[in-house]
């Protein structure tokens, strides 16, 4: 199983030394044997994932990692696949046993500091030999974070760990963002705009159509849900009036057509950029799509593995738009589900981030900072959609009011 997540809930990575327990204790968190235990040292090779409920902070994932000091060609490859692994995760849990503290866990703690990721230390396996308090005294002092001396094999009162973890992940990673519900009053009327397409999953919604829905009930307003064939009907017969509508993006130049101009209307895949992205970097880039010039490359990252149509929205909507607009002759190079990005992003001139509904903030944002640190402009799906049909300042409008982000480029 890859350990780039695709479940958009807090990441907890464990890692460490081979065989200091980091299965044993992803055990003992979820109270049954999800990972292998073996007392051979490089059991566990590539990451494995496992989704469980934590007292106080709800559903999250925990990652077991390969030893960060395997051996050999594939060893370090391993290594490689534990560390890209930071990317994607919420918080850090570095197991050491028998009062070693050497290299490998320096390297690691420093990787940590670098993605930012805040961490914990447990000191594994305490019933053979416990934690020596000047070693316990010394990471306190230089790691800066939490030690705690524990035993994941002696059916071990986990009150404290989870305390501990509940207290170090980010805030950010237990609670989404608003989505809708600052734009909205009690019992006002949010419309959603969702085409049934060969794109919509059979029998069920998609997560942000899901994801906004809730976002409305839990404001107090009211959710009405029609097709895009519906919409001119229901808007002349909605009473109350809709305070917002949010659509698809597909279907954006329909939505603008039908909709009145003084009620608000955005997509879910702009929602989604102001909840998980970073959204003002996606409205300095977005206007970029003007500037792209014959021969220009053009990045899309798609965070999801699905089955591509004959009409996909990142593979081939998206590039048609993009070129339709511009008129350019344009290359488009697309990244599936979480892939390595391409190690030389200097030759894209724009990249296009889709809406991100399955992973986390942090997944996202890590991913287009590597974009926004090599100066390349970033934008995301739904706003690159409202741009190229001429929709763009009504669809930031929502999120934008009494800020000077329209754009001129008509």
């Amino acid at each position: 199983m890859s350990a780039k997540g695709k479940e958009n809930k807090p990441h907890i990575g464990i890692f460490g030394r081979r065989n200091n327990g980091k299965s044993s204790l992803i055990n003992a968190l979820t109270g049954q044997e999800t990972a292998i235990v073996s007392e051979v040292p490089g059991t566990t090779t590539d990451p494995v994932k496992k989704s469980m409920e934590i007292p106080g902070i709800g559903a999250v994932v925990l990652l077991d990692t390969a030893g960060i000091d395997d051996l050999g060609e594939l060893g370090l490859k391993r290594i490689g696949k534990s560390l890209d692994a930071l990317k994607t995760i919420d918080l850090g849990i570095l197991l050491i046993t028998g009062n070693q503290f050497g290299e490998e866990e320096k390297q690691l703690i420093t990787a940590f500091n670098e993605q930012e990721v805040p961490f914990i230390i447990i000191h594994n396996k305490s019933d053979i030999q416990a934690l020596k308090p000047e070693l316990a005294r010394e990471l306190v002092n230089t790691c800066k974070t939490k030690v705690l001396d524990f035993s994941a094999l002696q059916h071990p009162d986990l009150t404290e760990l989870i305390e501990i973890i509940r207290l170090k992940i980010p805030e950010s990673a237990c609670k989404s963002a608003v989505l809708v519900g600052d734009l909205i009053s009690y019992g006002d009327v949010v419309l959603l705009i969702t085409p049934i397409d060969i794109e919509a999953p059979e029998g069920r919604m998609i997560l942000p159509q899901v994801q906004v829905i809730r976002d409305v009930l839990d404001h107090d307003g009211i959710a009405v849900v029609c097709k895009e064939r519906e919409v001119d009907t229901l808007i002349r017969t909605l009473n109350p009036r809709p305070k917002l509508v949010v659509t698809d993006s597909q279907v954006f130049p329909k939505a603008d057509a039908s909709i009145p101009k003084d009620i608000m209307l955005t997509s879910f895949s702009v929602v989604l950029a102001r909840q998980k992205g970073t959204f003002e970097d996606y409205l300095k880039g977005t206007p970029t799509i003007s500037k792209l010039n014959d021969g220009d490359k053009v990045l899309i990252l798609e965070s999801c593995s699905h089955h591509v149509s004959c009409d996909d929205i990142g593979r081939v909507k998206l590039p048609r738009w993009i070129s339709n607009f511009t008129g350019k002759q344009l290359h488009f190079q697309v990244v599936p589900g979480l892939d390595k990005l391409p190690d030389d992003l200097s030759s894209f001139s724009l990249v296009v981030q889709c809406g991100g509904c399955v992973i986390t903030r942090k997944q996202v944002q890590n991913r287009i900072r590597q974009a926004i640190q090599a100066g390349i402009p970033v934008t995301n799906y739904g706003m690159t959609i409202a741009y190229v049909h001429g929709i763009y300042n009504r669809a930031i409008a929502p999120f934008t009011r009494g800020s000077d982000q329209s754009i001129d480029y008509l």
